[in-house]
Formats: C-alpha cells, structure tokens, sequence
C-alpha cells in the first residue's frame, strides 16, 4: 500500500472524483478527512471509507469560509495528529455567455473554486511546514489552459489555481513539501452527464483516445502526486485529458 499510514484531507469528498479519489486513497493504506456541502453523500462515502478497514471523518464545510476551514483543520489534527495529503478538489460552475454572466455567478465560481483552494492550502500548508512533508493536490481544468466560451468564470478560477499551485510550490518546495495540480479534459460526472447529447458527440471528436474519461482515471493521478513515488516533481501541472489538449 503507496500510501500507509498517510492521513488525506478530500475537499468536495463525498461525489464523484473526490469520492473517487477518497475510495482510492483508503484502498492504498490511508485514513480520510472529507468535506463536502452534502451531508448524505458525505455520510455515504465515509461508510464506503470505513468498510475498506480506513478511519474517516466527513465535515460539511463551506471552503469559502476561511473560520470554517481553519476550524476543521483543528479537528483532523485532534482526530489524526498530522495531514500529509490535501486534494483540493471542491468545485461549481455557472456557465453562461459573458455578456449574459451575472456579477453572483462570477462571484460563486471564483469564491469556491479558487479562493476555497487558497483558503485549504493556506491553513493545510502551515500543518506541512512544521512537519517539513506534506503533498497539496489541486485540481484545476483543460479550461484554465485553454479557456472556453460560456465558462470565463470557471476558466478564470482554474487558471488562478494553476498559478497558486505554482507559487505555492516555490514557497513550501525547500519544507519538502510538494504543491502540484491535475488539469482533467472531459470527464463523465454529474456535471458532464447534464450536457447535451450533440454537444458531447462535438467534444468526442477532439479527443485523440476517442472516448471520454473517468473519475477513477483523475484518482489514479492524484495517487501518484500523493504517493512518494512523485517525490521530485513539483510545481507541475498534469493534463488528465485523453491528449484533448498537447
């Protein structure tokens, strides 16, 4: 097991690739803090945690709110003694045209997508210094890389995380503590599955490996960057995107 005994910090934990990537990590030795808005899916997922023999706890946690996260970084060190893993993964979208973008809908997708990201990493990063280890995952978007019509919001905020991480990566690298991000293409989620049906077939049609991906495909990446297996790359963004975007 890459990661035994290790203790992982899952934001937005409890759907889709964070339940992924929270089942993954437990499978490979490690005990789970999950946040999420949801507390039935959190209540399900930490079950599943359980079961696979892991302790886990579940928090419902707005990471907009610095208080909130703060508090629950106390509360994963009381329960643990240490956070080695964090995944940045709590994320919305607001799709709309930007003349037709509301200044709320801006605001929302910023405020969780990056400012939640800043917020983890500003209070997870002093746990790692002191303990001079620690691996911060974010996870971005091919549309931070390449923008997309109808998501200036959502692109902004990826974007932004893509240049935190890069920061962060120069500010922590010399506490040995590693800051990367995962960029994924289109991947089959909740959010994916609301699309139209011509619209995934237009998407399709971009993707060299000719399918879309899957949570578990982003899991397996964010296991290597959290594994000591990644120990030397920092600073790096990883595209999990079926070569969409080269």
């Amino acid at each position: 097991m890459i990661l035994k005994d290790r203790v992982a910090l899952i934001t937005g934990g409890a759907r889709g690739i964070g339940r992924d990537m929270a089942l993954l990590f437990a499978q490979e030795g490690s005990d789970i803090a999950i946040c999420d808005v949801n507390q039935e899916a959190l209540d399900a997922t930490k079950k599943e945690i359980e079961a696979l023999g892991r302790r886990a706890e579940g928090f419902i946690v707005d990471v907009t709110n610095l208080a909130q996260v703060e508090d629950m970084i106390n509360k994963i060190l009381d329960k643990f003694q240490k956070i080695d893993i964090l995944v940045n993964n709590a994320g919305i979208t607001r799709d709309s045209l930007i003349v037709r973008m509301s200044e709320k809908d801006f605001d929302s997708v910023i405020a969780v997508n990056l400012k939640g990201t800043f917020n983890c990493t500003k209070s997870v990063s002093k746990v790692m210094m002191k303990q001079r280890y620690g691996k911060i995952i974010s996870i971005a978007s091919i549309i931070g890389i390449i923008g997309n019509a109808g998501q200036a919001n959502y692109a902004a905020s990826k974007a932004g995380i893509i240049a935190l991480t890069k920061s962060v990566a120069k500010e922590l690298a010399s506490r040995n503590v590693n800051v990367n991000a995962i960029a994924p293409g289109f991947i089959e989620t909740d959010m994916t599955a609301k699309l139209a049906d011509d619209v995934k077939s237009q998407m399709l049609t971009l993707i060299p490996l000719n399918r879309f991906g899957k949570a578990i495909d982003v899991a397996k990446a964010a296991l290597f960057l959290a594994s000591d297996t990644s120990s030397y790359i920092t600073g790096q963004v990883i595209q999990v995107d079926g070569g969409m975007v080269m």
